[in-house]
């Protein structure tokens, strides 16, 4: 069975974490996402970041460290998601391959997550409180991740 390897970056600044909003045309539209996507061949994870999120937000980023790596196998593949830390280095996020792009809150992270959503866009959110508390030195992670959408429309 076929393994997808799909990153996503996890960005606090100021106690928030920035996430960003799926196309109307894209499966799944209007559902919230970290940033991210799809290794392709030949490509590290930390290339892979950088890349998407140039092409997606158009901002340059510090990938960091590897905060979680979660594996998910379905019916007809599997995807292993690598979550990194990451910071700005240079622009400012917009939303130029997707809908829209926003800082949110622990608050509003948590009403993110109880949208509406297919179970295969969310890989356990078990560690809920998530990046957001990082400035206050914990570096406690949840995945909501419609990213691995990408990889569906692929098959």
């Amino acid at each position: 069975m076929k393994t997808f390897v799909v990153t996503a970056a996890l960005i606090p600044e100021d106690g928030r974490i920035l996430v960003a909003q799926r196309r109307a045309g894209d499966s799944w539209g209007f559902r919230w996402e970290f940033p991210g996507g799809k290794l392709e061949e030949d490509e590290s994870p930390d290339e892979c970041l950088t890349r998407e999120l140039r092409e997606e937000l158009g901002i340059q980023v510090q990938v960091k460290n590897l905060d979680q790596a979660v594996f998910k196998r379905y019916d007809t593949f599997n995807i292993l998601l690598l979550a990194y830390v990451c910071t700005i280095k240079d622009g400012v996020p917009t939303a130029i391959g997707c809908k829209d792009v926003k800082w949110v809150g622990e608050e509003e992270l948590k009403n993110l997550k109880t949208v509406s959503q297919p179970e295969a866009n969310i890989i356990p959110i078990r560690r809920a409180k998530t990046n957001v508390r990082m400035a206050k030195g914990l570096v406690d992670s949840f995945f909501l991740f419609v990213t691995a959408l990408a990889i569906l429309m692929l098959i």
